[in-house]
């Protein structure tokens, strides 16, 4: 066990991407069996995350989470911020603007529109909640565009670990919430046709939520809501930490 312990500990970013690779496929196992896709694979495989990390800070007693742990401390790794920006680069060169286009002005406006909505959202809540800091009440607002853009902006503005942690925990509230409800009030609001799936990936803006929301109305219109939720996050990272910034900073 000491050998195989070192093993481990000598290749910890390998044995990171072992960990998280289980952690992922326990996560869609769980959506395929237990929800039948309704409940997204990637927000469970986030919750997972977040519960390891509480357990692994009551175990250990350290503010890394799992990374505390020698055999985990890849992890710290994998999860920091260079890796992060990279697969959020690579997710933005995957998205063609020609097809942006193809959703016309309305798919357009409504993914500013949707970015900017969802930090002021977010920004009132903190300011709601008493924070005072524009550094806190923009990382936090970033957090209600989505999860990634939560933790991107807030490190861009350097704001902690803590209030980063919290943007994280309400972009992934925001997911869960767009994939429980979009079922509910789809015939509602006209979705039912790749148009408006594009205007809703572009309002919604959580790629999670709103393809498991597509998914449970109809598994047709999830390449065209995913399209412009892709852009949605490529919009926030550029908007929050620099102009949104900006115009918190000058009221607070």
């Amino acid at each position: 066990m000491t050998i195989f312990e070192e093993v481990l500990v000598g290749n910890n970013l390998i044995t990171a991407f072992v960990f998280v690779g289980i952690t992922v496929y326990l996560a869609y196992f769980i959506s395929d069996k237990l929800t039948r896709g309704r409940f997204h694979g990637s927000a469970i495989a986030i919750i997972l995350g977040l519960i390891f990390a509480y357990f692994a800070g009551v175990f250990t007693g350290g503010e890394k989470g799992v990374a505390d742990i020698a055999i985990l401390s890849g992890v710290g790794i994998l999860g920091g911020s260079m890796l992060r920006d990279f697969a959020i680069v690579a997710t933005a060169y995957g998205a063609k603007f020609s097809d942006l286009r193809s959703s016309g002005k309305a798919g357009i406006l409504s993914l500013f529109f949707g970015v900017i909505l969802s930090f002021i959202l977010g920004a009132l809540v903190a300011i709601a909640f008493g924070y005072e800091d524009p550094k806190d009440i923009t990382t936090i607002g970033a957090g209600t565009v989505t999860f990634v853009v939560g933790p991107v902006s807030g490190s861009a503005i350097g704001a902690s670990s803590d209030v980063i942690a919290l943007s994280i925990a309400a972009g992934l509230v925001k997911s869960i919430l767009v994939m429980t409800l979009t079922p509910l009030f789809a015939k509602q609001v006209g979705l039912d046709n790749p148009k408006s799936a594009m205007v809703f990936g572009g309002l919604m803006g959580t790629n999670s939520g709103v393809a498991a929301g597509l998914a449970a109305v109809d598994p047709k219109l999830v390449p065209y809501g995913a399209m412009t939720a892709t852009f949605y996050t490529a919009v926030g990272c550029l908007l929050v930490p620099s102009v949104l910034f900006l115009l918190v900073d000058v009221f607070f």
